[in-house]
């Protein structure tokens, strides 16, 4: 949950078109895809072999 700091932080960000939420793991049919270089990956995948990227 987060903290009154960074919710008005994520508001700050959000009212000026940045998007505030955790990045993770896009599907491509039964495939994951890097959100940051757009590697497919096996749904088993917990870092990107391609640009190292790993979901926080």
């Amino acid at each position: 949950m987060a903290t009154a700091d960074e919710s008005v932080f994520d508001d700050f960000l959000a009212d000026r078109g940045h998007e505030t939420e955790s990045a993770s793991w896009e599907r491509d049919y039964n495939k994951k895809r890097c959100p940051e270089c757009s590697g497919i990956h096996d749904l088993e995948a917990s870092t990107c072999s391609v640009c190292g990227w790993t979901p926080t």
